[in-house]
Parts: C-alpha cells; structure tokens; sequence
C-alpha cells in the first residue's frame, strides 16, 4: 500500500529532521509511531499525504510516486483514498456538523441519500448523535476532534492518518475513538498509521515504532531480525 524510499526531509531554517528514511506499510496494517517532540513525526505524516514533498526520495502508494502526480491527480488520490486526522481539526466553521462530515463522501460523488445515511451512522459512532445541526462553535474541544475522526472516517478510505486524534479526549472517549479507528481499518481492508505520544493509544496498534534521527525502529527491541529488515530500513 505505502512506500517510503530513501525519505530525507529538512525544516526551512536547514535543521534535518528525516534522512534516507525507508519503510513499507502492508495493506491492512495498521501502526503507531512515536518519538521526542520534534523528531518530524508530524511531518512524515503530512509527506505521505503530499501535502508536503521530501528533499530527497519517493512517497509511493500502490506503486505509484506521489511525485509523479500533477496537483489535481494528487488532489483527486487523496480526497479518495486518503482519510487524514489533523491536530488542528480544520473543522469549517461555516458548514454544520454532518455538513463536515459529509464533505468528503460528496465530493467523491456518493449520492445525497447514502451520504446522509452514512455521515448518521458515523456521527453515532462517534458519540455525536443528533448533534448534526450544530456548527463547530458549539462544540469542546474534543467533540470537535471527534468530528474529525468522523469525516476522516466516513468515505472508508485506504490510508488513514492520523495525528495525535487522542489529545483532546478524556480516557474513556479515547479508548472508544480507539476502538473505532481500529475496527474500521480492519472492516475496510485499509491501512492506518497513527502518531501519537500516549503508549495506551499505540497499544491498539499491531506494530509500534519510534521515530529517531537515524529512522523507525521497533519499540520492541526484541523484534525479530528478519521483521526489522524485512520493514524499516533507515
């Protein structure tokens, strides 16, 4: 599903963050990274959504170089195949709640009926029922970041990428987003890479990794040799 070939990154005042990073996500995988703060974990997120392109190697998804597609053809890939988790939410302000939730199924082309039916269930799933109507100004916090996780969710898409989605919530809410993250991943056959600094949020993950300056390795320093260079090469 994804490739990460050689990945070098550097920060605009030339501090390197990522360098000859290589690594594959199987289809159907789903992994934690964690690391130090400032390490470029968020910034390896945002290169293998192509919101962002590496000073040096190649992002590919089903074979394909991100770097190879013109800015509609990577638009097109990612509002498809790509659910993407922010921090900041991106919440728009001037759509209701099922509005932001069924953006990305509209404009992949779902009819209006099956939109509405599908932004319901996910609204409900993320414990949002009947709160549709509301705009993000009605909302904490952490309903907002729920929110997220709906629209991120609802279109089921291949790649799910999700950036600290617990941080806004409390332990119970966490554990149930998490829940719901991971049966979705596995319902749809997808991928899922989630970063985050909490070990109970990586638990739920098959494999965990941690994000240094010399690459990914396993959290588990015992992890076979043979699953270390078959996975993660920096």
């Amino acid at each position: 599903m994804l490739e990460l070939r050689h990945i070098g990154k550097a920060y605009a005042s030339g501090r390197r963050v990522l360098a000859d990073l290589s690594y594959i996500l199987d289809a159907g995988e789903y992994v934690a990274i964690m690391g130090e703060s400032g390490v470029g974990k968020s910034t390896l997120l945002n290169l293998i959504a192509g919101l962002d392109a590496p000073d040096s190697g190649e992002v590919l998804i089903d074979g394909m170089a991100m770097s190879s597609l013109d800015d509609d053809a990577a638009t097109r890939l990612r509002r498809k195949e790509f659910g993407f988790i922010f921090q900041a939410f991106h919440i728009l302000p001037h759509l209701t709640l099922s509005q932001n939730v069924a953006l990305p199924l509209l404009l992949n082309g779902i009819q209006a009926e099956e939109a509405t039916e599908r932004t319901e269930q996910m609204l409900f799933a993320v414990g949002l029922s009947g709160r549709g109507d509301h705009f993000s100004r009605q909302l904490s916090g952490g309903e907002l970041q729920r929110v997220a996780i709906a629209r991120a969710l609802v279109h089921r898409p291949k790649l799910i990428l999700a950036d600290e989605p617990t941080g806004n919530l409390d332990p119970d809410t966490a554990h149930d987003i998490l829940t719901l993250m991971r049966a979705e991943i596995k319902a749809n056959g997808a991928s899922g890479i989630i970063v985050t600094h909490s070990h109970a949020a990586a638990a739920t993950a098959d494999r965990v990794l941690v994000l240094t300056k010399d690459g990914l390795h396993p959290l588990n320093p015992e992890s076979s040799a043979a699953s270390r260079q078959s996975r993660w090469r920096s």
